[in-house]
């Protein structure tokens, strides 16, 4: 039952950072980290950036499979 609930905000948390990459892509908006006082340690930043790459990650290659799928067209 744990391991079924830890996968669940797992696979949650990194559908939200591959949204969060879809907008930095189509917009260029990204999270300002600047002014957090939160984000001045260098470990915290560090999980952020990773957290964020991993969306980035996964958006490519999303785009990816779907470009080499017969199921998908690009439009413009």
């Amino acid at each position: 039952m744990v391991l079924g609930r830890l996968t669940h905000f797992a696979f949650d948390a990194v559908l939200v950072s591959a949204f969060l990459a879809g907008v930095k892509r189509s917009t260029g908006l990204t999270p300002s980290l600047k002014s957090d006082t939160l984000t001045e340690s260098p470990g915290i930043r560090k999980w952020i950036d990773s957290y964020l790459w991993v969306g980035e990650t996964v958006m490519d290659q999303s785009v990816a499979v779907m470009g080499s799928s017969g199921y998908f067209e690009r439009t413009r």
